[in-house]
Protein backbone atom coordinates (compact mmCIF):
# COMPACT_ATOMS: atom_id res chain seq x y z
CA UNK A 1 0.00 0.00 0.00
CA UNK A 2 1.35 3.43 -0.93
CA UNK A 3 0.43 5.92 1.74
CA UNK A 4 -0.66 9.45 0.99
CA UNK A 5 -0.08 12.23 3.45
CA UNK A 6 -1.11 15.80 4.12
CA UNK A 7 1.18 18.79 3.74
CA UNK A 8 -0.67 21.90 4.89
CA UNK A 9 -3.86 21.77 2.84
CA UNK A 10 -3.22 19.34 -0.01
CA UNK A 11 -3.21 15.55 -0.13
CA UNK A 12 -0.30 14.34 -2.24
CA UNK A 13 1.46 11.14 -3.18
CA UNK A 14 5.06 10.46 -2.34
CA UNK A 15 6.09 10.51 -6.01
CA UNK A 16 4.40 13.74 -7.05
CA UNK A 17 7.36 16.08 -6.62
CA UNK A 18 7.18 17.23 -10.24
CA UNK A 19 3.53 18.21 -9.83
CA UNK A 20 4.32 20.09 -6.63
CA UNK A 21 7.14 21.96 -8.32
CA UNK A 22 4.65 23.37 -10.83
CA UNK A 23 2.27 24.64 -8.12
CA UNK A 24 2.86 28.29 -7.19
CA UNK A 25 4.28 28.75 -3.73
CA UNK A 26 2.50 30.97 -1.19
CA UNK A 27 5.15 33.62 -1.85
CA UNK A 28 4.59 33.48 -5.59
CA UNK A 29 0.84 33.70 -5.13
CA UNK A 30 1.12 36.71 -2.85
CA UNK A 31 3.60 38.48 -5.10
CA UNK A 32 1.34 37.96 -8.12
CA UNK A 33 -1.72 39.12 -6.19
CA UNK A 34 -0.04 42.31 -4.95
CA UNK A 35 2.23 43.34 -7.80
CA UNK A 36 0.21 42.39 -10.88
CA UNK A 37 -1.38 45.56 -12.34
CA UNK A 38 -5.15 45.52 -12.10
CA UNK A 39 -5.28 42.67 -9.59
CA UNK A 40 -8.03 42.64 -7.00
CA UNK A 41 -7.16 44.29 -3.69
CA UNK A 42 -5.82 41.86 -1.08
CA UNK A 43 -7.15 41.96 2.49
CA UNK A 44 -4.85 40.36 5.06
CA UNK A 45 -6.65 39.68 8.38
CA UNK A 46 -4.83 38.99 11.63
CA UNK A 47 -3.65 35.38 11.95
CA UNK A 48 -2.07 34.60 15.32
CA UNK A 49 -2.13 30.82 15.00
CA UNK A 50 -2.53 28.02 12.45
CA UNK A 51 -6.26 27.60 13.15
CA UNK A 52 -6.93 31.24 12.25
CA UNK A 53 -4.81 30.92 9.12
CA UNK A 54 -6.65 27.79 8.03
CA UNK A 55 -9.96 29.56 8.64
CA UNK A 56 -8.87 32.49 6.46
CA UNK A 57 -7.62 30.09 3.80
CA UNK A 58 -10.96 28.25 3.79
CA UNK A 59 -12.81 31.56 3.40
CA UNK A 60 -10.81 32.52 0.33
CA UNK A 61 -8.46 35.17 1.73
CA UNK A 62 -5.25 35.64 -0.23
CA UNK A 63 -3.05 36.53 2.74
CA UNK A 64 -2.87 36.73 6.51
CA UNK A 65 -0.93 38.99 8.87
CA UNK A 66 1.04 38.00 11.95
CA UNK A 67 1.06 41.18 14.03
CA UNK A 68 3.81 41.78 16.56
CA UNK A 69 1.45 43.96 18.55
CA UNK A 70 -1.23 41.27 18.73
CA UNK A 71 1.28 38.53 19.55
CA UNK A 72 2.71 40.74 22.29
CA UNK A 73 -0.75 41.22 23.78
CA UNK A 74 -1.45 37.47 23.63
CA UNK A 75 1.75 36.90 25.64
CA UNK A 76 0.87 39.81 27.96
CA UNK A 77 4.08 41.68 27.21
CA UNK A 78 4.59 44.02 24.28
CA UNK A 79 5.66 43.82 20.68
CA UNK A 80 8.80 45.66 21.80
CA UNK A 81 9.75 42.75 24.07
CA UNK A 82 9.17 39.91 21.63
CA UNK A 83 12.21 37.88 20.68
CA UNK A 84 13.12 36.84 17.16
CA UNK A 85 12.63 33.22 18.24
CA UNK A 86 9.10 33.88 19.49
CA UNK A 87 8.09 35.51 16.21
CA UNK A 88 9.74 32.95 13.96
CA UNK A 89 8.28 30.08 15.99
CA UNK A 90 4.81 31.58 15.57
CA UNK A 91 5.49 32.05 11.85
CA UNK A 92 6.65 28.46 11.39
CA UNK A 93 3.68 27.07 13.32
CA UNK A 94 1.31 28.89 10.96
CA UNK A 95 3.07 28.14 7.67
CA UNK A 96 3.59 24.49 8.66
CA UNK A 97 -0.17 23.93 8.69
CA UNK A 98 -1.49 26.44 6.16
CA UNK A 99 -0.74 27.51 2.61
CA UNK A 100 -2.11 30.98 3.32
CA UNK A 101 0.62 33.50 2.37
CA UNK A 102 1.71 35.05 5.65
CA UNK A 103 2.89 38.65 6.02
CA UNK A 104 4.92 38.97 9.21
CA UNK A 105 5.43 42.09 11.30
CA UNK A 106 9.20 42.21 11.64
CA UNK A 107 9.09 45.40 13.69
CA UNK A 108 12.42 47.20 13.62
CA UNK A 109 14.26 44.14 12.38
CA UNK A 110 15.74 43.45 15.84
CA UNK A 111 18.54 45.96 15.42
CA UNK A 112 20.97 47.35 12.90
CA UNK A 113 21.60 45.93 9.38
CA UNK A 114 23.45 42.84 10.56
CA UNK A 115 20.58 41.96 12.93
CA UNK A 116 18.11 42.60 10.10
CA UNK A 117 20.12 40.16 8.00
CA UNK A 118 19.71 37.41 10.61
CA UNK A 119 16.00 38.22 10.96
CA UNK A 120 15.45 37.87 7.21
CA UNK A 121 17.23 34.51 7.17
CA UNK A 122 15.03 33.22 9.98
CA UNK A 123 11.68 34.59 8.78
CA UNK A 124 12.30 33.29 5.29
CA UNK A 125 13.28 29.87 6.67
CA UNK A 126 10.12 29.90 8.82
CA UNK A 127 7.97 30.19 5.68
CA UNK A 128 6.88 33.83 5.73
CA UNK A 129 5.77 35.23 2.38
CA UNK A 130 6.60 38.83 3.27
CA UNK A 131 8.06 40.86 6.10
CA UNK A 132 7.20 44.38 7.19
CA UNK A 133 10.02 46.54 8.59
CA UNK A 134 9.55 49.96 10.17
CA UNK A 135 11.74 52.97 10.80
CA UNK A 136 11.51 53.28 14.59
CA UNK A 137 14.49 53.04 16.93
CA UNK A 138 15.91 49.67 17.90
CA UNK A 139 15.30 48.29 20.40
CA UNK A 140 11.69 49.28 19.99
CA UNK A 141 10.08 50.87 23.04
CA UNK A 142 6.97 49.70 24.84
CA UNK A 143 5.70 53.30 24.90
CA UNK A 144 5.00 53.13 21.17
CA UNK A 145 1.67 51.62 22.29
CA UNK A 146 0.78 55.03 23.76
CA UNK A 147 1.91 56.99 20.75
CA UNK A 148 5.47 57.79 21.82
CA UNK A 149 7.61 56.90 18.83
CA UNK A 150 11.16 57.75 17.85
CA UNK A 151 12.24 57.44 14.22
CA UNK A 152 15.71 56.60 12.99
CA UNK A 153 17.27 58.77 10.26
CA UNK A 154 16.20 57.89 6.75
CA UNK A 155 19.69 56.77 5.70
CA UNK A 156 19.81 54.25 8.57
CA UNK A 157 16.52 52.73 7.43
CA UNK A 158 17.79 52.63 3.85
CA UNK A 159 20.81 50.63 5.06
CA UNK A 160 18.48 48.17 6.83
CA UNK A 161 16.33 47.76 3.72
CA UNK A 162 19.40 47.12 1.57
CA UNK A 163 20.59 44.52 4.08
CA UNK A 164 17.17 42.84 3.99
CA UNK A 165 17.19 42.71 0.19
CA UNK A 166 20.71 41.25 0.16
CA UNK A 167 19.85 38.68 2.83
CA UNK A 168 16.80 37.11 1.20
CA UNK A 169 17.38 33.94 -0.75
CA UNK A 170 14.00 33.80 -2.48
CA UNK A 171 13.25 36.79 -4.76
CA UNK A 172 9.53 36.16 -4.20
CA UNK A 173 9.92 36.96 -0.49
CA UNK A 174 8.58 40.52 -0.25
CA UNK A 175 10.08 43.36 1.79
CA UNK A 176 7.52 45.94 2.95
CA UNK A 177 8.98 49.21 4.28
CA UNK A 178 6.86 51.12 6.78
CA UNK A 179 7.23 54.67 8.02
CA UNK A 180 5.70 56.52 10.94
CA UNK A 181 7.05 59.82 9.64
CA UNK A 182 3.73 61.28 8.57
CA UNK A 183 2.55 61.67 12.16
CA UNK A 184 5.89 62.83 13.53
CA UNK A 185 7.64 64.68 10.70
CA UNK A 186 4.85 65.67 8.34
CA UNK A 187 3.47 64.56 5.00
CA UNK A 188 6.33 65.75 2.78
CA UNK A 189 8.94 64.11 5.00
CA UNK A 190 7.02 60.83 4.92
CA UNK A 191 6.87 60.89 1.12
CA UNK A 192 10.61 61.62 0.93
CA UNK A 193 11.37 58.70 3.23
CA UNK A 194 9.19 56.31 1.27
CA UNK A 195 10.81 57.31 -2.01
CA UNK A 196 14.21 56.56 -0.50
CA UNK A 197 12.99 53.22 0.83
CA UNK A 198 11.62 52.22 -2.56
CA UNK A 199 14.85 53.23 -4.28
CA UNK A 200 16.69 51.07 -1.75
CA UNK A 201 14.75 48.05 -3.00
CA UNK A 202 11.63 47.75 -0.87
CA UNK A 203 8.90 45.90 -2.79
CA UNK A 204 6.01 47.72 -1.09
CA UNK A 205 5.56 50.80 1.06
CA UNK A 206 3.34 51.20 4.13
CA UNK A 207 2.24 54.60 5.41
CA UNK A 208 -0.56 55.95 7.60
CA UNK A 209 -2.45 58.81 5.87
CA UNK A 210 -4.59 60.89 8.19
CA UNK A 211 -6.99 62.64 5.80
CA UNK A 212 -8.96 61.77 2.68
CA UNK A 213 -6.73 64.12 0.71
CA UNK A 214 -3.62 62.26 1.86
CA UNK A 215 -5.13 58.89 0.98
CA UNK A 216 -5.67 60.16 -2.56
CA UNK A 217 -2.34 61.96 -2.82
CA UNK A 218 0.02 59.18 -1.74
CA UNK A 219 -0.55 56.94 -4.80
CA UNK A 220 -0.05 59.94 -7.09
CA UNK A 221 3.24 60.88 -5.46
CA UNK A 222 4.76 57.42 -5.12
CA UNK A 223 5.33 55.14 -8.08
CA UNK A 224 5.28 52.02 -5.91
CA UNK A 225 2.82 49.40 -4.61
CA UNK A 226 1.26 50.62 -1.37
CA UNK A 227 -0.03 48.91 1.75
CA UNK A 228 -2.56 50.34 4.18
CA UNK A 229 -2.85 49.17 7.78
CA UNK A 230 -6.40 49.91 8.89
CA UNK A 231 -9.30 47.97 10.42
CA UNK A 232 -11.54 46.73 7.62
CA UNK A 233 -14.52 48.42 9.28
CA UNK A 234 -12.87 51.83 9.30
CA UNK A 235 -13.95 54.68 7.08
CA UNK A 236 -10.49 54.75 5.53
CA UNK A 237 -10.74 51.12 4.43
CA UNK A 238 -14.15 51.69 2.87
CA UNK A 239 -13.03 54.76 0.95
CA UNK A 240 -9.59 53.67 -0.23
CA UNK A 241 -8.86 54.79 -3.75
CA UNK A 242 -6.93 52.88 -6.40
CA UNK A 243 -3.23 52.42 -5.81
CA UNK A 244 -3.51 50.53 -2.51
CA UNK A 245 -3.30 46.83 -3.41
CA UNK A 246 -2.96 45.63 0.20
CA UNK A 247 -5.08 46.25 3.29
CA UNK A 248 -3.69 44.82 6.52
CA UNK A 249 -6.12 44.54 9.42
CA UNK A 250 -3.84 44.08 12.43
CA UNK A 251 -6.31 43.64 15.27
CA UNK A 252 -9.98 43.04 14.42
CA UNK A 253 -9.75 39.25 14.87
CA UNK A 254 -8.10 39.50 18.28
CA UNK A 255 -10.43 42.22 19.54
CA UNK A 256 -13.59 40.42 18.42
CA UNK A 257 -12.42 37.10 19.87
CA UNK A 258 -11.35 38.69 23.17
CA UNK A 259 -14.62 40.61 23.44
CA UNK A 260 -16.67 37.44 22.92
CA UNK A 261 -14.54 35.47 25.39
CA UNK A 262 -14.72 38.22 28.01
CA UNK A 263 -18.50 38.45 27.72
CA UNK A 264 -18.94 34.67 28.02
CA UNK A 265 -16.52 34.29 30.92
CA UNK A 266 -17.94 37.29 32.76
CA UNK A 267 -21.47 35.95 32.51
CA UNK A 268 -20.31 32.50 33.58
CA UNK A 269 -18.56 33.95 36.64
CA UNK A 270 -21.69 35.91 37.58
CA UNK A 271 -24.46 33.45 36.71
CA UNK A 272 -22.88 30.04 36.18
CA UNK A 273 -23.73 29.98 32.47
CA UNK A 274 -22.23 31.65 29.42
CA UNK A 275 -25.68 32.41 28.03
CA UNK A 276 -24.78 30.79 24.71
CA UNK A 277 -26.95 28.09 23.16
CA UNK A 278 -25.28 24.73 23.88
CA UNK A 279 -26.24 23.29 20.50
CA UNK A 280 -24.63 26.25 18.77
CA UNK A 281 -21.48 25.87 20.86
CA UNK A 282 -21.23 22.15 20.15
CA UNK A 283 -21.84 22.70 16.43
CA UNK A 284 -18.89 25.11 16.28
CA UNK A 285 -16.79 22.82 18.47
CA UNK A 286 -17.37 19.92 16.10
CA UNK A 287 -16.12 22.03 13.18
CA UNK A 288 -12.68 22.38 14.76
CA UNK A 289 -11.24 18.94 13.91
CA UNK A 290 -11.97 19.43 10.22
CA UNK A 291 -10.64 22.97 10.19
CA UNK A 292 -7.49 21.84 12.00
CA UNK A 293 -6.90 19.17 9.34
CA UNK A 294 -7.27 16.14 11.59
CA UNK A 295 -8.92 13.99 8.90
CA UNK A 296 -5.57 13.50 7.16
CA UNK A 297 -4.07 12.38 10.45
CA UNK A 298 -6.96 9.98 11.00
CA UNK A 299 -6.18 8.53 7.56
CA UNK A 300 -2.62 7.76 8.65
CA UNK A 301 -3.89 5.98 11.75
CA UNK A 302 -6.50 4.07 9.72
CA UNK A 303 -3.70 2.83 7.49
CA UNK A 304 -1.41 1.95 10.41
CA UNK A 305 -2.35 1.94 14.07
CA UNK A 306 -6.17 2.08 13.80
CA UNK A 307 -7.08 -0.23 10.88
CA UNK A 308 -10.76 -0.65 10.13
CA UNK A 309 -11.90 2.46 12.01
Amino acid sequence: MRLTYQTRGASIGTNNAAILAAVPTPRQKLKAALLTPGAKRVIAPLCLDPLAARLCESLGYQAGYLSGGALGYSLAVSEALLTLTELTNATAAITRRSDLPLIVDGGVGFGDPVHVTRAIWDFEAAGAAAIELEDQVAPKRVSHHRGIEHLIPSDEMVAKIKAAIAARRDPDFLIIARTGALRHEGFDAAIARLRAYHEAGADMLLVFPETDEQWRAVPRLLNAPLAAMVPVDSRAARQLTDGWPLIIDPFTGQVVAFGAMRAAYKRTAETGTSGRDLKELLAIYHELPGLAGLEALYDIERATTEPGT
